[in-house]
């Protein structure tokens, strides 16, 4: 017997929580329940991994001076960010809101442990960087479950990643893939922010797809 997901009737559900997955920046502070939490990391490690290497390490974040420490970062490499930009990018640029750093309830750093044993190294001969991208697999299918539980997610990119590891004390050689706040969202909207401010707007198919 198939599975219920095989059903013609699951794939507009799936469809729609892709479209509805947004990155959020604007949370309430209520607090998300520790079973919920872990429910949702317990999920995302059933993302797909090179060679069954499972490489992601899950930090969570919860003093108030690691936090601080991560927002002191953030505004340091937001404003260095703001200082590429001219003209109207810049003042578009400077009217983003870019983290949610000050309202999740939930932090958590995601790294890459690239010497991992675990896989015994199948498939990172030749792409030693596929342990990356495994983790960033973890990464979207924690982002789709928190979704469908009604959490937003929102991933923190413009941080540097070095002195998040020593903020952090994590172990030499771990490498910052993603730095995620997590709660209940103020709004929610089908479409990005970045697209409704004018910053960018989606590509169509078209765009990307090469033929050869």
């Amino acid at each position: 017997m198939e599975p219920g997901f095989t059903t013609p009737e699951f794939f507009p559900a799936l469809v729609e929580l892709l479209r509805w997955r947004r990155d959020v920046r604007r949370f309430l502070r209520d607090e998300i329940a520790e079973d919920e939490v872990l429910e949702l990391l317990r999920v995302a490690q059933f993302a797909p991994s090179v060679g069954l290497s499972q490489p992601w390490r899950f930090v969570r974040v919860r003093s108030a001076a690691a936090r601080a420490a991560a927002r002191e970062n953030f505004e340091r490499c937001n404003a260095e960010a703001l200082d590429g930009y001219a003209g109207e990018d810049a003042a578009l640029y400077a009217k983003l809101k870019l983290s949610g750093l000050d309202d999740a309830p939930v932090q958590l750093a995601v790294f890459c442990d690239p010497e991992c044993t675990t896989g015994r190294g199948l498939g990172r001969r030749t792409m030693p960087e596929a342990a990356e991208y495994s983790v960033v697999t973890a990464v979207h299918t924690l982002w789709l479950a928190a979704r469908a539980r009604g959490i937003g997610m929102g991933w923190v990119s413009i941080l540097d990643p070095q002195a998040i590891a020593v903020t952090l004390s994590v172990p030499e050689g771990w490498r910052l893939v993603a730095y995620l706040c997590l709660g209940r969202p103020v709004e929610a909207h089908l479409d990005p922010e970045l697209e409704r401010l004018g910053w960018e707007q989606r590509q169509k198919l078209e765009d990307v797809l090469i033929e050869r």
